[in-house]
């Protein structure tokens, strides 16, 4: 056999034999309509993307459930290698590759149908902490550049609850123990309405500035090879419909 032709034959035998073991551990939590449990199986659309972006690129996930903060840890020490539905900033880029930023969803703060008046004509953030209402939050969740910046203030920062997960926000916002809840637009639709809070919580006209949001690929784990072809998987996802035909699925639940 001439010798390119072994050379060619080795070189694909190893890349076949590196993506039969390409494994790469994912972050999730419930966070509908991007990470959904049904039947014991982690379903919804963040889900069905990172699987065929993996896909494309001989890869599989590896699912791990994670709260948020402890996700971000967790990738800065290596353990997990890829968390979705990330903002972009200076801190993480230390340990983060930033890529694919498909996903915008404004974040709105979401309040008692029976208590809206309290808001007055308020539009932004300070605005409502001006009338003594008291947020809930999710914890290690940035929400923009208004709250990073209310939250740097300890005489307000006093006025949000914190939670690892929205569905217990959503259930504090009901029982009274808070005012208001910060939550994406599109994550609120599918929450209200699987909690039977849809009427009862509503959106205010308090809406933060919207920022695309990225996936972080581990700069510890993951290979400069596998960040350039998580970029082309992206990119051709986005120029054969793929990604288009999922989220309009799940926008029209």
């Amino acid at each position: 056999m001439p010798r390119f032709l072994l050379a060619l034959c080795t070189w694909l035998l190893a890349g076949a034999c590196w993506a039969e073991g390409c494994e790469l551990r994912v972050r999730w939590a419930e966070d509908p309509p991007y990470f959904v449990v049904t039947g014991g199986h982690v379903e919804g659309l963040m889900t069905e993307v990172l699987t065929e972006t993996l896909a494309r690129m001989g890869c599989r996930p590896v699912w791990v459930e994670l709260p948020w903060a402890r996700a971000l840890l967790e990738m800065q020490e290596g353990h997990i290698d890829v968390v979705a539905g990330a903002l972009r900033r200076p801190d993480r880029e230390a340990y983060a590759h930033f890529v694919d930023a498909r996903f915008e969803s404004r974040n709105r703060l979401f309040v008692r149908a029976a208590d809206a008046a309290r808001l007055g004509d308020a539009t932004t953030l300070a605005g409502a902490l001006e009338h003594g209402l008291k947020l809930g939050v999710q914890i290690g969740v940035v929400y923009g550049p208004e709250y990073s910046e209310l939250m740097h203030k300890p005489a307000l920062r006093q006025r949000f609850t914190q939670s690892a997960t929205r569905r217990s926000l959503w259930q504090m916002l009901d029982l009274n123990r808070v005012d208001g809840v910060l939550a994406s637009e599109f994550s609120a639709q599918w929450e209200l309405n699987q909690l039977g809070l849809v009427g009862r919580v509503v959106p205010s006209a308090v809406a933060l500035a919207s920022e695309p949001t990225y996936v972080m690929l581990s700069r510890h784990s993951v290979t400069a090879a596998q960040v350039e072809q998580f970029r082309e998987a992206s990119v051709a996802m986005d120029r054969d419909g793929t990604l288009r035909r999922l989220t309009a699925r799940y926008r029209g639940h």
